[in-house]
């Protein structure tokens, strides 16, 4: 099956896809800020540039598209019916890639929270939020 948009016009709406500041990246901001969190935001010395870090906490948190990342088991993580095979490729070299930088945080003595786009859509995303300071905060007095 062909693509619908040139090559010219598939590359400015890939390039329009944003890395930081998205919509669930910030939601889980404002959560964590009105509660009294303060983090710092996109390390690039961090494995895998976390989109926020608690150094306080020791404490890595990644909110993952569920399409780039691969979540298994979602909705949202569908392959484009168009060049299957390089996407399918791309996405294991992503998860690929986040599976070692999560890894290598871990080995630094980091704990790591990973929040899908899934997990923010209205339905859940209460839930997911309330849940996110008792992560944070375990074992620490």
């Amino acid at each position: 099956m062909a693509d619908n948009h040139s090559k010219e016009t598939r590359s400015y709406n890939m390039s329009r896809v944003k890395g930081k500041n998205t919509k669930p990246e910030l939601l889980v901001r404002k959560f964590l800020f009105s509660k009294g969190f303060r983090f710092r935001l996109h390390d690039k010395n961090l494995p895998g540039k976390p989109d926020i870090i608690l150094p306080k906490y020791k404490t890595i948190v990644f909110i993952n598209g569920c399409f780039w990342h691969g979540h298994e088991n979602c909705s949202y993580a569908t392959i484009p019916k168009t060049r299957t095979e390089w996407w399918h490729a791309k996405i294991s070299n992503n998860i690929c890639r986040d599976q070692s930088a999560q890894d290598k945080l871990r080995g630094e003595g980091w704990r790591v929270i990973v929040i899908w786009g899934c997990e923010l859509k209205l339905k859940q995303r209460v839930k997911t939020l309330e849940e996110l300071p008792n992560k944070i905060t375990i074992g620490k007095t």
